[in-house]
């Protein structure tokens, strides 16, 4: 039986720095939807939290528009469908990815809702290694990184969803992996489960000196913070160095950056930085997936979800992401009731 009222999060205003009580509205809304044909409508099971969506609440040109005042706030989740319009692909039950918003239920079209079919997988996984983040962190370091066995490659933003596959799928390929964090805890779960060859906190006096010290110089930096910690890998380059730049995390909630003053080592170094955005690769995510799946069921690809329960939540949680309140993969839980863990 259908609701009478459903809740949904909209942009109510753009933030000038960092996310406010005011930057969102909670809105509870009469139930008046029904799929058309090849719609369905779905129950959102959880909704993913990722950096970009800070950049997505910017009114400037990007690779998506931004959200509108009054939208609701655009997400990726996982959602069950709960009725299925005439034609449409899908029926009652199917568990479904795509990009469904802040909102307990929604609309959308089949082409925009994608059913998840792979048997004995977590759920979580596919906002997680199997989703956009895993796919980030593999054709992210594979195709734009360019890893090779024998080099050294380091992770900022190490600890997070999309630095610690990165982290992982470097650790297979044969590379030396250092990784930087922004806590002690942060950095032993790096070392001793996720199996890095040295974690750094960032946030230690001897940060640098210590970076020198032990991992020297680099063949690939993976970049998801941006910043004063951008600047200083710009140092560290070796010869035909390659630096991935994924996430600016630390500028994304800065109205002036700084800019770069290291930058020309990449002419002296001969070196490359490059921005890749990972929908460019959507025909090829089932390679991505196949290897991470696999990965998963052997059990040498670990990972971490944080989990925020509640919807109207989602606006606190996605400061966790610029404070440093998460580790792994940060999601939240819509529903209520007991979610199937497994396809």
């Amino acid at each position: 039986m259908a609701p009478s009222q459903y809740m949904r999060i909209t942009l109510a205003e753009r933030p000038k720095t960092t996310i406010t009580s005011s930057t969102f509205k909670r809105e509870v809304v009469p139930f008046d939807l029904n799929p058309g044909p090849s719609e369905i409508l779905v129950k959102a099971r959880y909704v993913s939290i990722d950096p970009a969506m800070r950049g997505w609440l910017n009114d400037a040109r990007s690779y998506v528009p931004p959200v509108k005042i009054g939208e609701v706030m655009r997400a990726g989740g996982i959602a069950e469908v709960v009725e299925a319009g005439p034609g449409s692909a899908f029926k009652k039950g199917d568990i479904v990815f795509g990009s469904f918003g802040w909102a307990e239920y929604a609309v959308v079209q089949d082409k925009h809702a994608q059913k998840l079919q792979w048997p004995g997988m977590d759920i979580l996984d596919f906002l997680g290694p199997l989703g956009a983040t895993g796919m980030t962190a593999y054709f992210g370091l594979l195709d734009v990184g360019k890893i090779q066995a024998g080099e050294t490659l380091v992770v900022s933003g190490a600890a997070g969803a999309t630095g610690s596959v990165v982290c992982q799928i470097g650790k297979k390929r044969g590379a030396k992996v250092y990784a930087i964090a922004g806590s002690a805890d942060k950095c032993a779960w790096l070392e001793h489960e996720v199996g890095v060859d040295r974690a750094f906190n960032y946030k230690s006096a001897t940060f640098y000196e210590d970076f020198r010290k032990h991992a020297g110089y680099l063949d690939v930096y993976f970049d998801n913070v941006g910043g004063d910690i951008l600047n200083f890998m710009l140092t560290r380059l070796k010869q035909k160095a390659r630096i991935v730049l994924c996430g600016a995390i630390a500028d994304y909630n800065n109205n002036k950056p700084k800019g770069l003053s290291s930058y020309t080592n990449l002419i002296a170094q001969r070196a490359k930085m490059e921005g890749f955005i990972v929908f460019d690769y959507a025909k090829r995510y089932p390679e991505a997936q196949r290897e991470l799946a696999e990965m998963l069921r052997e059990g040498s690809l670990k990972r971490k979800f944080h989990i925020v329960k509640g919807l109207e939540n989602a606006p606190e949680a996605l400061n966790l992401l610029f404070s440093g309140g998460n580790t792994g993969k940060l999601v939240v839980q819509v529903s209520e009731e007991e979610v199937k863990a497994k396809l």
